[in-house]
C-alpha cells in the first residue's frame, strides 16, 4: 500500500526522481481555473510525464494531468492544457539559461499547497543512464534492509 501524502503536499512526481537527476530546484505558482482549484485540493493531479518549456519569456506547464471536477461544468475542462507559471523575469532568465545546457530538462517535481496558494515546484534535471538508475535501486534497497535490521533489534533484542 503507498504511503499518504502529506496534508500540504498534493501531488509527487516519482518518475521524475527515478529517470533524472534534480541539480536544482525552484518554486513557482501556477495558474488555474477554478474547477482546476478545486480538484487539486482534492489529489486529483499527476505530474507523470509533464515538462516545463519557455515560449517568449514566458514559462509554461505542459502535460499536467488535472482531472475534472465533477461539479464544474463539463465544456470548460481540458485535463492536460498548457498552465502558464508565475515566475519572474530573473528566475525565467536563470531557467531558460538551464536550458541552453546539453541534456538538461526543467521537470516539476511537487505540487503542493503554501498557505491558501498552490504552488509548483521545478526541477532543473540532467537524465540518469541506466546503470545510475539500477545503482540508485541497490543503494535504497540495502538502506531499507540496513533500517529494517536496526529496528528488529531495537523491538526484540
Amino acid at each position: 500500500m503507498p504511503k499518504p501524502l502529506p496534508d500540504n503536499l498534493l501531488a509527487k512526481n516519482k518518475k521524475a526522481y527515478h529517470d533524472y537527476e534534480v541539480l536544482d530546484s525552484l518554486e513557482a505558482g501556477i495558474q488555474l481555473t477554478g474547477p482546476e482549484v478545486k480538484s487539486c485540493r482534492g489529489h486529483k493531479v499527476n505530474l507523470k510525464g509533464s515538462f516545463v518549456h519557455i515560449q517568449k519569456d514566458e514559462a509554461f506547464a505542459e502535460a499536467i494531468h488535472i482531472s475534472p471536477y465533477k461539479h464544474a461544468k463539463m465544456e470548460d475542462q481540458k485535463e492536460t492544457r498548457s498552465r502558464k507559471l508565475l515566475l519572474h523575469r530573473k528566475q525565467i532568465d536563470k531557467l531558460s539559461s538551464h536550458l541552453n545546457e546539453k541534456g538538461i530538462a526543467l521537470i516539476p517535481t511537487k505540487l503542493y499547497l503554501k498557505g491558501n496558494l498552490i504552488k509548483l515546484n521545478i526541477g532543473v534535471c540532467r537524465g540518469k543512464k541506466l546503470f545510475d538508475k539500477r545503482a540508485s535501486l541497490k543503494k535504497r534497497a540495502v538502506d531499507r534492509d540496513i533500517a529494517r535490521e536496526t529496528s528488529k533489534k531495537f523491538r526484540g533484542a
